[in-house]
């Protein structure tokens, strides 16, 4: 649908809620560091001497194509498109047990496994919240398309 096919309705018409960009720039971040990931395993797959090399290729392939998720959920975040805050939560809900197996790491893992942990919660409390729901057009169960109960 374009822009000119999307009706504005009085909740999405003006400026987007703060709210709303963080939780942007949080799947985008999030969406970013899988591509560094994706690309550092990719290269040491290729290029290092890994311990197997197709499974150092393949985590790298696996982890580009999945930073597609957050970012194309950023996008639409940005956008102010209501579908985009499905993948989102999505995202934030799958980085939280890798967040909590980071934590269990006896190594340098523990503060990324943090940082991630602060990031999907930040992210999940900004995309639930109701200025966001509002800013995205999304209405809650039960409410009729005029906003009429």
């Amino acid at each position: 649908m374009s822009s000119e096919q999307t009706p504005t309705t009085p909740e999405t018409a003006g400026p987007r809620p703060r709210r709303l960009t963080y939780a942007a720039a949080l799947a985008a971040l999030e969406g970013l560091a899988l591509v560094v990931g994706g690309v550092w395993m990719l290269v040491e797959g290729l290029a290092g001497d890994p311990d197997d090399r197709q499974s150092a290729v393949t985590g790298g392939v696996t982890l580009i194509v999945l930073a597609l998720l957050p970012l194309l959920a950023a996008r639409g975040l940005l956008a102010r498109r209501s579908w985009s805050r499905g993948p989102a939560v999505i995202t934030q809900i799958m980085a939280l047990p890798v967040a909590y197996n980071l934590l269990q790491a006896d190594s340098v893992a523990i503060p990324a496994g943090i940082a991630l942990a602060v990031v999907a919660v930040a992210a999940l409390i900004l995309l639930i919240n109701p200025a966001t729901t509002q800013a995205l057009g999304i209405r809650g169960p039960g409410r009729a398309q005029d906003g009429k109960q």
